[in-house]
């Protein structure tokens, strides 16, 4: 990935949703937006009142769950990504 965020942000590649029979859910069928994604950058880490980095607690490779109107979606070479906050992480999926 040749973006890196700021602070504590997390560029997320959206998991496509599938059926309870595991077929995929096209886009052209009313659904949600997704809610779980596989992280692929990270950023350092907010930073706290007196300047020090706070790390992460996820990494790239993390399948997580996230709000569902939390993230900015945008594309890079055709292919789609969404960039949110560490904040608005609910779970990492082991």
């Amino acid at each position: 990935m040749k973006l890196q965020p700021l602070g504590d942000r997390i560029i997320v590649e959206p998991i496509e949703e599938t059926s309870k029979s595991g077929f995929v859910v096209p886009e052209t069928m009313d659904k949600e937006k997704p809610q779980r994604g596989k992280i692929v950058s990270c950023g350092p880490g907010k930073r706290d009142d007196n300047g020090n980095v706070v790390p992460m607690n996820v990494k790239v490779g993390d399948v997580i769950i996230f709000r569902k109107y939390a993230p900015d979606e945008f594309k890079i070479d055709k292919e789609e990504f969404m960039i949110l906050s560490e904040s608005d992480v609910i779970a990492v999926v082991k």
